[in-house]
C-alpha cells in the first residue's frame, strides 16, 4: 500500500506547477537559446557539426529538457511542456526574423574564402581555427591534384570545408557562388 500511495504522488506532481514556476522556466528557456547561440557564435562553427547555430541550439536544448523532464523529480510534466513550448517558439521567431538582414547577421555566421584560386589565405584559415593541415586533406578529399585547379575552398557556416575546382583552366567561378561568402 505505501508504495502504491508513492506512486500516486510520483504522478500527481506531473501536473503540479504554477505561475512563479511556469514564468521562470520561460525565462530560464529564453536565457539559455540565446546563450548558446552566443557562445556558439563566440567559440566558431566547428562545434556545430553541420548545423547552424540556432539549429544546434534547439537541439541541445531539447534534448537536455527532455531529460530533465524525464528524470528529475522536481520538474513537473507542466513545466517540461512549457519549456519545450519555449524551445520551439524560439526556434519558429529565429526562423521568422532570418528574413531581417540586421537579425540574420547577428546569429548568422557567413562563410569564409580559405583559398581564392590558389592563394591561401591564412588569416581566415587562423579566423576559422584550422591549419594547413586540414586544408590539404579537404584538397585531398577533393581530388584536387594541383594548386592551379582551385577557384576557391570555403569554409561555409555548416562546418563544411567545400572546394570549388575545375582542370579546364577557361572555367571561370561565378560571382554569384561566392556572394556572401568573407574574405
Amino acid at each position: 500500500m505505501a508504495l502504491i500511495g508513492q506512486i500516486t504522488d510520483g504522478i500527481e506532481k506531473w501536473f503540479e506547477s504554477s505561475l512563479q514556476a511556469i514564468v521562470a522556466i520561460a525565462v530560464s528557456t529564453l536565457v539559455i537559446y540565446i546563450a548558446v547561440i552566443v557562445y556558439t557564435r563566440i567559440f566558431g562553427k566547428r562545434s556545430l557539426s553541420k548545423m547552424s547555430s540556432f539549429d544546434f541550439a534547439m537541439t541541445v536544448a531539447v534534448g537536455s529538457l527532455i531529460a530533465t523532464t524525464a528524470l528529475s523529480p522536481s520538474v513537473s510534466l507542466i513545466d517540461g511542456l512549457v519549456g519545450l513550448l519555449m524551445i520551439y517558439f524560439c526556434q519558429f521567431s529565429v526562423a521568422y526574423f532570418r528574413g531581417w538582414k540586421p537579425f540574420r547577421d547577428a546569429i548568422d555566421n557567413s562563410p569564409l574564402l580559405l583559398m581564392d584560386g590558389s592563394e591561401i589565405l591564412k588569416n581566415n584559415l587562423r579566423k576559422a581555427q584550422l591549419t594547413e593541415g586540414d586544408l590539404r586533406s579537404k584538397l585531398r578529399e577533393a581530388n584536387v591534384l594541383d594548386l592551379t585547379d582551385v577557384r576557391a575552398v570555403v569554409f561555409e557556416t555548416t562546418g563544411n570545408i567545400v572546394v570549388l575546382h575545375s582542370n579546364n583552366p577557361e572555367k571561370q567561378l561565378k560571382d554569384w557562388l561566392l556572394k556572401d561568402v568573407k574574405h
